[in-house]
């Protein structure tokens, strides 16, 4: 699996390649651009010296809250992110061993099992959980049955909704472009 959700192949890698930079990038995704929250693991990698839930959850508030308000900041908000990616990574250690991809992975779980756990962590509400799954079936190989109702409306196929369809720099144009029509029909209604 290769995503494409940043401008950076860098970023883009590791998101590819860590699940948990995945998750943080999901838990980022809001009040940014989609660009920047799934840009902002790649920052905490090189300022903190890894993505390891472990690591982050131990690490000092202080320290992480500064590493991303450094310019170019993390997030819009990096204090009260920083502090919710280290609550995510304690719930990640305390429940799941430290392993981000145990939420999909462990014990073979369905997708309503997916989405119900997603909506433990902290700062994932029935939202960003359904868009995540949606995330997780449609480019990065979960199969779990019922994924695509569990997270609809996002897992519809052929859809431009969300994070899940960027695969491109036109399909995250057909997703702004979604994402502008739904919010001015919501307006005029």
């Amino acid at each position: 699996m290769t995503l494409r959700l940043t401008d950076d192949p860098a970023a883009d890698a590791l998101l590819s390649a860590n699940p948990l930079a995945l998750l943080i990038g999901m838990l980022l995704d809001q009040q940014v651009a989609m660009e920047v929250a799934f840009s902002g693991p790649r920052k905490i990698e090189q300022r903190l010296g890894s993505v390891d839930a472990a690591a982050l959850a131990a690490a000092d508030p202080e320290t992480v809250a500064a590493a991303f308000a450094q310019t170019p900041a993390v997030h819009r908000f990096p204090g009260s992110m920083a502090g919710r990616v280290q609550a995510l990574c304690q719930v990640l250690v305390e429940s799941w061993d430290g392993d981000a991809a145990a939420l999909w992975t462990r014990d073979a779980p369905d997708g309503p099992t997916v989405l119900a756990r997603l909506q433990t962590l902290p700062g994932f509400g029935p939202q960003k959980a359904k868009i995540f799954l949606a995330l997780l079936g449609k480019q990065c190989g979960f199969t779990g049955a019922g994924w695509r109702e569990a997270a609809a409306p996002y897992g519809e196929e052929g859809s431009f909704r969300s994070v899940a369809d960027i695969t491109s720099p036109e399909t995250l144009q057909r997703v702004r472009e979604t994402k502008r029509a739904a919010k001015a029909a919501a307006k005029a209604t």
